[in-house]
């Protein structure tokens, strides 16, 4: 379509220059048509050398063997892999946990300790004599490419304490002395498992212990706003998963002030909900009201978009009337008693949040009715106000409730008072030393301690390295991975884009990390993935598709099959998807090292930097190689330690050889004495093995496609996410047939833009084919252009 757009463009003009000389016939410029197309795929043949590429790979044929892919064994075994990561890891946390209860349940507390830390906050920091800081003190700092090059102390950790802690607190200091035998835990399981990130101890005191050691920046203010206990994980992993009825007194006495507190006081009770918790919000004077009428009876999944939608509503609230808080209690004891008996929410704990300024009536048969006995509601109190005229009675309903009594008279207070309630439902956890691990967007945490919460230890599982376990080259062209939660959510997905610009920056996007899965297979209108999933079912399913390419300006028509299953001992699923044509067959060849080797090294060979070809993250020794080098050393023998993808290798290595004679072709047409035709800038071409060999046929002073193929044009070089844009592009074309496209965001100047002509090249056997690489030409578009343009003019003159 792009040709024909073109084609119109310049025949347009000349039409035009013409008609006061002839009248030219459709016939007339059919020929030039036919013309034009020979001439742009005499060209493109003979520049992107495809035709040689496509014979070499037929020559190798009758050596080769075809393989059709079991998706639903790969993912399992993708699946296995990923649970033996993560396993590491939960060891690792469970370690941390058992080091800091021992030496929680051995450490006397000393109100009067003196003791002196590693403050990140002062670390490499003097005053004006040039002394070291109180808490500071020097601190090694090395950048290390693990932690995404950051400065970073390997030996020991640090600690990070809020702007609005007292860093020499008693609770602090005795916390910190507490805790530093797990110093020694963090670089023991960082050795045991180098692919280990951050380990972290958030304590309930308030401090944060970090490894490796980091120079923590404050904001511009030079304030410190991280607070450890406010932080999903910690909140998530401190408690079980809860159903919360939110119960707010809107009466004439909460005017003012006060009804500004309780507003903030709902919207940080929100706050420490997550998506395995589940939550209403009720409004009660005279009568209770549902501030949603929509979830009137119900619970609703407390995830950010129901979090929100709450606050704008709450906002809204206004005062009137005279509080009846009995019954407030009574429809909060309804829904949360329906809910249980359905088989509703979370099926764990539940609670309900009472904010008012003061309880006259006579409520004790509401609970005798509703919940005593067992108690299983707890209610929590919190008094709006500075008036403490019935306090009593609102600390009486949390105490005959399992519950906690807290007084908020300012917004100041509202942070430390809300969090309370998580210390009280954590008790039971704690007492019984239930080290549940808990898995959120992407942390794992620990609970431990003996009978009030110690705190919470945990560690980072970075998804990119985990997507790595599900390697791009066994997926085919169109082929991905994806993870999601057993809440639906997506943990991992080619179109989750989690970020936006926001002039030059880029910010996570407020809901990213509640993006539900059928909003991006959504195909899948009958929700049969997703439900599957969720469930953590094992299956596979297929559908006809249309994705898209060229960050969703192109689209494509697709047929794939879904392959899934859960990963035990997680709430995640993984999904794979092969289309058909393209992921289900592959072809498996075989040459030796030393023929491997030679034509590998070659200086117009790459491969695929982000792919895995060897592990180099495992030794700290290996982190400064390439792919490239460590697969030269992996093979040379320089390196035998390195844990190496056989397979991919064996692919590489094959297809370094059956590629060796494009060097000598291109090579032979940079010195013909002809020359080069004016506009023809490079020849590449890439396999499903990641490796491309590329060849310019002109200076990098006079090439338009400057950025093209460049590091930072992620678009166009094999990445952890995809094949390039081109590759993908010429795969929904038969072999030998030319794509020829104008990528779409390069220069918008007429000179400045470029042709990139692309066919595929396959390997068939017994009716079955699979995709063996594409080859390529890239041209000036103006200067190509006018190469044709002579030869089309030339016709037009002649008749």
């Amino acid at each position: 379509m792009k040709s024909i757009t073109l084609l119109w463009v310049l025949f347009s003009s000349w039409t035009i220059q013409t008609q006061a000389q002839m009248r030219i016939s459709p016939e007339t410029v059919q020929q030039w048509a036919n013309a034009f197309g020979k001439q742009i795929l005499a060209l493109s043949n003979r520049y992107s050398g495809a035709q040689l590429l496509q014979k070499k790979y037929q020559d190798v044929e009758p050596i080769v063997k075809m393989v059709e892919v079991d998706g639903l064994k790969m993912v399992r075994e993708f699946a296995e892999e990923m649970e033996n990561m993560l396993g590491r890891k939960m060891k690792s946390v469970k370690r941390m946990a058992e080091i800091a209860e021992d030496a929680d349940f051995y450490h006397e507390y000393n109100a009067t300790l003196q003791f002196d830390y590693y403050n990140s906050m002062m670390i490499n920091t003097v005053d004006e004599d040039g002394s070291n800081v109180e808490l500071g003190g020097e601190f090694p700092l090395e950048e290390n490419e693990h932690f995404n090059n950051l400065p970073v102390n390997t030996q020991q950790s640090v600690i990070q304490v809020p702007t609005n802690v007292y860093n020499k607190d008693p609770d602090i200091l005795n916390g910190v002395f507490m805790s530093e035998a797990l110093n020694d835990v963090f670089i023991s399981n960082f050795e045991k498992d180098p692919t280990l990130t951050w380990q972290y101890f958030g304590s309930s005191t308030g401090f944060f212990r970090l490894y490796p050691g980091i120079k923590w920046t404050p904001d511009e203010n030079g304030v410190v706003t991280f607070d450890g206990r406010n932080r999903n994980w910690y909140i998530q992993a401190a408690t079980s998963p809860k159903d919360i009825i939110i119960a707010v007194d809107i009466s004439g006495s909460m005017k003012g002030l006060r009804l500004t507190i309780a507003k903030h006081t709902i919207n940080t009770i929100l706050d420490t909900l997550g998506e395995n918790d589940f939550v209403n919000v009720i409004a009660y004077s005279d009568y209770v009201r549902y501030v949603e009428p929509c979830f009137k009876g119900t619970l609703v999944q407390a995830d950010l978009d129901n979090r929100e939608h709450f606050k704008l509503l709450v906002e809204e609230l206004q005062v009137k009337g005279e509080g009846k808080v009995k019954k407030a209690m009574k429809e909060s004891f309804k829904i949360l008693n329906e809910a249980a008996a359905e088989g509703r929410g979370s099926l764990c704990n539940q609670a309900i949040m009472l904010i008012t300024d003061g309880a006259m009536e006579d409520f004790q048969k509401v609970f005798e009715e509703f919940n005593w006995p067992d108690r299983k509601v707890r209610v929590f109190t919190y008094l709006i106000g500075r008036e403490l005229t019935f306090a009593d009675n609102v600390k009486w309903i949390a105490c005959n409730n399992k519950g906690y009594y807290t007084h908020i008279s300012t917004l100041a207070d509202v942070q430390e008072n809300v969090m309370e309630y998580l210390h009280v439902l954590s008790r039971p956890m704690v007492i019984n030393h239930d080290h549940d691990i808990i898995w959120t967007e992407a942390y794992m945490d620990s609970v431990l301690s003996h009978g009030i919460l110690l705190g919470v230890v945990g560690t980072d599982v970075p998804l990119k390295e985990l997507m790595r376990l599900a390697p791009r080259y066994k997926l085919g062209v169109h082929g991905y991975a994806f993870l999601n939660t057993n809440n639906g959510y997506i943990l991992s997905h080619p179109d989750l884009r989690p970020l936006y610009k926001d002039g030059k920056k880029l910010r996570p996007k407020p809901n990213y990390n509640s993006v539900d899965l059928s909003e991006v297979e959504w195909e899948d209108t009958e929700d049969a993935l997703r439900t599957a999933m969720v469930r953590g079912e094992s299956g596979t399913l297929s559908l006809d598709v249309r994705a898209t390419v060229d960050k969703g300006k192109r689209a494509v028509f697709l047929k794939n099959e879904y392959f899934y299953t859960t990963i035990n001992e997680t709430p995640f699923s993984l999904g794979i998807v092969l289309t058909k044509g393209h992921g289900k067959n592959v072809f498996i060849g075989n040459v030796s090292i030393e023929e491997g080797l030679h034509d590998l090294t070659a200086s117009d060979v790459t491969i695929a930097n982000e792919w895995t070809y060897c592990e180099t993250d495992i030794d700290p020794h290996h982190r400064k190689l390439t792919q490239f080098q460590a697969v030269v050393r992996y093979l040379t023998g320089k390196e035998p330690d390195l844990e190496c993808d056989e397979r991919l290798l064996q692919q590489t290595l094959f297809d370094a050889v059956v590629t060796a004679p494009m060097e000598a072709y291109w090579t032979a047409l940079l010195l013909n004495a002809s020359g080069i035709d004016a506009g023809v800038e490079t020849a590449f071409l890439g396999t499903r093995s990641g490796l491309m060999r590329i060849t310019r046929y002109i200076g990098v002073e006079k090439r338009v496609a400057k950025k093209f193929l460049s590091p930072s044009d992620k678009e166009n070089i094999f990445t952890l996410d995809h094949f390039p844009v081109w590759y993908r592009r010429a795969a929904e074309n038969p072999a030998g047939r030319f794509l020829y496209y104008v990528p779409t965001e390069d220069s918008a100047r007429v000179d400045g833009r470029f042709v990139i002509a692309v066919t595929s090249v396959t390997v068939s056997m017994n009716k079955k084919t699979a995709v063996a690489g594409v080859a390529e030409a890239v041209c000036r578009r103006k200067a190509y252009i006018d190469n044709i343009c002579g030869l089309l003019k030339a016709q037009v003159k002649f008749i």
